[in-house]
Parts: C-alpha cells; structure tokens; sequence
C-alpha cells in the first residue's frame, strides 16, 4: 500500500451487518475489512436499500434527502473515491453516480452486474436502465465473474475494466483435527464417512438444493451405502427439510442449526465431502470455504460454481439436475477414502494458490490508488 485512502463506501442492496446472511453480505465484508485492514478510513455511507426502489415511489424522498446528507458530510470527509459493492438492475445505485461526480472524486463499482435481457421485462426495464448509466458513468469496474465481464465489455472500455477472482481467507477456514474429533464423536458418526451440506432453509433454490441433497443421498442410502448426512442452515423450512430427511433417510441426518461463519471451518474439517447443488449460484462461497478446509466438493456445473471449483481436481461438476451423475459422483467419494483425501489436499492448495482474498484484492487496491491519484474518464463503449 502506497498511501491510506478515504473511502466511501455503499452497498446499495443488502448494507454491512444486514441481519440475513448471504454471498453477497460475505462477499461486502470481506471487501470493507479487506480496505480497512490495509490502513484506509472505510466509511459505510448509507444504509439504504435501493432493491426494486424504482417501483417503491413513497422510498423516492429518502434517495434525495441521502443524497443531501451524504453531500454535506463528504466536505468534512473530504474522501479520495467512492467505492460501491454490487449495482445491477435490481439494485441500481443511485448515490454514489450522483455524489461523485459533484464531489469530483472518483467512482468505483465492484461487481456491476449488466445483462440486456432486462430490458425486455416491463418490471425490470427501470432497473436496467438506471443501472446502465450508474455502470457506464464509473470511472472503474471490477468484477469477480468471467460471465459479468464478457457483458460489461459491451458498454464499459477495457481499460475500466478489471476481472478479480473471487475468493475467501484462507487463514479463516483452516482444517481443524480438534474439532473434526469432537464434531464426530457429538454427531456418532463412528467410522462411517459424513457428506456435509449447507445453505439457509429459505424458499426457493436453496431449499431445492437441499431437498436434492436429501433425495440424492436417500437412494445411496437405499443402495446399502453407509454414511451419515450432516446439514448447517435454519429457516422456513426446516420442519420440511427434516420430515424429508427422515422419510429418506432414517436416523442418518443431523441438522446443526445456523453456525456463525466464524466457526464453520470446524464443521467443515468434521466431513468428508461437501454435497450442494448450488443452483444459479452466482459463486457459492461455501465451496470455497469447504474446500479450503480440505473437503471435495460435488455441485452443479452452472452460474459461477465452475469459477471456484475444478472439477474432476477438487470436486465433482455435473450437469444443471443430472441426478445420476449427482449421484454417482458423492459414490464415488464415499467409496474411495483416497480419493477424498487426495481431492482434499488439491482443494485446500486451490484456494490458497487462486482464490485467496488477501492476493486478489491487492490487484485492485493498486487500480483504485492509481485512480485516486489521477483520474481519466474514458469514453463509454456504445
């Protein structure tokens, strides 16, 4: 680090310590304790949400009256850039494309999300077009999936636009042999091998994948496989989930309750794979996490799973609701305990090697220092 910047700093979807947890909130802290860690004044400017705002006209007072207190503030301030954590059409946003301009600082969005099928809905075509122009007006993008910066490149210039690669620390989801014992011996697991899996029992996909999960693992369990399930998450739909698991599986399940993040790596290091579908993930962190503490996984090959796991190396990629192949592929490693340990030790060195957050991130501390120093606005890509 050249120099200690003040930053403001704005999550215009979910704000830092929103109290439902998600990738998106991971990925947010990660990015404001990353900054701050580095030395840099980080200031949470706003907590407003502008999700579906732009159909929500009685929220419309509260962007002017932010806009006017946050102008006020910043002359004390007095901040280097503006740095915005995820903007796309259903959470445009609308303060720092306005603010940074008339404080003449630089504008920064990491994971601006542009896709022009939005376009066509009548619901989201406000959000579409807000969004484009708060993307096109940044001085810098950057994003963390190869599919969002091949559509970026249609509307922002190359030289605005950086690829970081999404990732985790390392150092906070280390194999833990104490815990493994311990969380074993709770669990009875005996000898049998333990497939983990984690998500919040919401509606929607989540809970599908986790219904998948049941099911796929139940007709393993019918097949005379001995193993037990073992499953992180609370919500909605747990008395659901559970009456499932025991249709499927009796006596096989365990479901833990919601573990705070900053105790998963020991239910991690409990396991022997990670099992989770990840359907229309657009990274799924808990692959990261599991695999930095020396688990395989198996997931489905869609969104942006393939970005952070190798599949056939790490774990195993299947096709978007290919049951066999799901199925076979948790087989194969309940089966095969050299398998494990060796896709394990690959999946550890993976994320240290790629997806480590304190390497990542210095790449895009020198864009945003060099931009504070001396800002170029190029011309938009039509």
């Amino acid at each position: 680090m050249e120099r200690m910047l003040r930053i403001c700093f704005y999550t215009p979807f979910k704000p830092l310590g929103h109290e439902n947890p998600s990738g998106d909130l991971v990925i947010a802290g990660g990015l404001y304790d990353f900054l701050s860690g580095r030395g840099h004044h980080v200031w949470p400017v706003s907590s407003m949400r502008s999700r579906w705002i732009f159909w929500k006209p009685w929220l419309w007072p509260r962007v002017v009256l932010e806009r006017r207190r946050i102008s006020r503030k910043i002359r004390s301030f007095r901040p280097d850039l503006w740095f915005t954590y995820h903007s796309y059409y259903k959470a445009p946003d609308l303060l720092g494309s306005f603010i940074s301009p008339r404080a003449k600082i630089p504008y920064i969005v990491f994971q601006g999300i542009y896709s022009t099928k939005r376009r066509k809905n009548l619901k989201t075509w406000p959000g579409y077009l807000i969004n484009k122009k708060t993307l096109r007006s940044a001085d810098h993008v950057f994003t963390n999936r190869v599919e969002d910066r091949i559509n970026l490149n249609r509307i922002i210039d190359k030289n605005r636009l950086t690829y970081v690669a999404p990732g985790i620390y390392p150092q906070d989801f280390r194999f833990d042999a104490r815990a493994r014992d311990e969380l074993r011996r709770s669990w009875n697991t005996g000898n049998e091998p333990v497939v983990l899996s984690a998500a919040m029992f919401r509606p929607g996909v989540k809970t599908e994948g986790l219904e998948w999960v049941i099911r796929s693992c139940g007709k393993l369990f019918r097949r005379g496989r001995r193993f037990h399930l073992v499953i992180a998450g609370d919500g909605k739909e747990k008395a659901r989930l559970q009456k499932l698991a025991e249709t499927e599986l009796p006596g096989k399940v365990r479901f833990t309750g919601k573990i705070s993040r900053n105790r998963m790596n020991r239910f991690y290091s409990a396991g022997d794979l990670f099992a989770f579908p990840g359907i229309r993930e657009s990274l799924g962190m808990v692959f990261l996490e599991a695999q930095s503490c020396g688990i395989p996984v198996v997931a489905f090959a869609n969104g942006g799973v393939p970005e952070v796991v190798k599949d056939r190396e790490t774990g195993f990629l299947v096709p978007l609701y290919a049951s066999d192949p799901f199925i076979q592929s948790i087989e194969k490693l309940l089966a095969n305990r050299d398998l494990r340990r060796n896709m394990g030790r690959a999946a550890s060195s993976y994320v240290r090697t790629r997806h480590d957050l304190n390497r990542n991130y210095q790449k895009m501390e020198t864009v945003i220092e060099n931009l504070s120093t001396h800002v170029l606005r190029l011309p938009c890509v039509e």
